[in-house]
């Protein structure tokens, strides 16, 4: 059975202020062109579908035209909802969507009902693990500590259950939203820490062939049998090296995957460039990204005069730009975006208490802030959902 395996589509989100839905257009037609010249057998779509769990009404127009051009193909499709999306607005009218061929999978109960379809050597069961919030669903699965390793160990043991009753050589692939350990995080990801832990081990999903992940924007591989799909398109710039992808899978009889990257259509590329202002706009080595999206930092000791404009002349689209002088680390000078870049919520909380009262929270007390903040998180989600 041959697998298009994709996610992280994020309908309605932009790129800075670029608006990025003309190129998600563009990338739907290339995922059907694709469905149809490779001749794929399902479609696999790991998570969020939107941007947020009220989109625009485009945004929903377009993910309505996907459904339709997927459905007139006959290709079947699974989709689950990832972080980003309403599980329940998404799984609207799920039943009958999938009468079309369209399997919606946004409900945590159904963990472990597969969507089965068949080809020349049997029976492929796909189960759809949506995105699992643990203080949600802790409950659901009967768990005592909300986890994320625990919420989708107990849901792949629903998936390993069934599993179990069905018949002799069936094959299986799961979808699911995490953080994996390691996989490589981007800047565009919503953190999804609870507990101070955001990952799971990939050993989690042991007993299945086929485990297509989203959550992470950039294509990687875990295992032969466990990978990323990323994202079909940058969403920040921390994403400039990335090779945007989606991954075709053959699904041998025996369940062994074969995977081949399939390119997706690149709007514009990024480009991230450091120097003061007089050296980017006067580097013959930077001609390349002229027409590239740029993201410019400044290094200048003393901040330019009209750093963005000037910097427009050369590269017209570019959309981020970063006075950043350069200074010793213990400079006071140094800003505090900079002290602060690259740590937790956790960790900035610790290091205000040991700054007022000098000396950090003890064991009890990092428990005390990581429950605060997996609390407030916890209670952002059920706020989005009810929006």
């Amino acid at each position: 059975m041959r697998l298009l395996h994709t996610s992280d589509w994020h309908l309605g989100r932009a790129f800075h202020r670029v608006n990025m839905l003309g190129a998600q257009a563009e990338f739907i037609g290339h995922l059907v062109t694709t469905v149809r010249e490779r001749e794929v057998d399902a479609v696999v779509v790991s998570g969020d579908v939107y941007d947020r769990a009220v989109p625009p009404l485009a945004a929903v127009e377009l993910f309505d035209d996907a459904l339709h051009r997927l459905a007139e193909l006959g290709v079947p499709t699974v989709m689950i909802s990832g972080n980003h999306d309403s599980a329940r607005r998404l799984g609207v009218g799920a039943g009958l969507i999938g009468r079309a061929g369209i399997h919606l999978r946004t409900e945590p109960s159904a963990a472990g009902t597969p969507v089965v379809l068949r080809d020349t050597f049997g029976d492929v069961a796909f189960y759809g693990l949506p995105y699992l919030e643990p203080a949600l669903v802790k409950d659901e699965f009967g768990v005592e500590k909300a986890g994320h390793e625990t919420v989708l160990a107990a849901a792949m043991d629903r998936v390993r259950a069934d599993l179990a009753t069905r018949a002799r050589g069936t094959r299986s692939v799961v979808l699911a939203h995490a953080f994996v350990t390691g996989g490589e995080p981007s800047d565009s990801e919503r953190d999804i820490t609870v507990g101070g832990v955001a990952s799971v081990p990939a050993g989690v999903f042991d007993g299945v062939d086929y485990v297509a992940l989203g959550h992470l924007h950039g294509c990687q591989t875990i295992t032969e049998r466990v990978r990323y799909s990323g994202s079909p398109l940058p969403y920040s710039f921390s994403e400039a090296e990335h090779r945007k992808t989606m991954w075709l899978v053959d699904l041998g009889a025996d369940g062994s995957p074969a995977a081949e990257r399939i390119d997706c259509p690149v709007p514009r590329a990024l480009a991230r460039v450091r120097g003061t202002l007089e050296e980017l706009l006067a580097d013959p080595g930077l001609a390349g990204y002229e027409e590239a999206w740029v993201e410019a930092t400044i290094t200048d000791a003393v901040r330019p005069a009209d750093p963005m404009a000037r910097l427009t002349e050369r590269f017209p689209h570019t959309l981020s730009l970063v006075f950043d002088p350069e200074r010793a680390p213990d400079d006071p000078e140094v800003s505090y975006a900079r002290r602060l870049a690259g740590r937790s919520d956790q960790e900035i909380a610790e290091d205000f208490v040991a700054h007022v009262r000098g000396a950090g929270p003890d064991e009890r007390e990092q428990a005390v802030l990581r429950d605060a903040f997996d609390a407030v998180r916890a209670d952002d989600a059920v706020r989005e959902v009810a929006r």
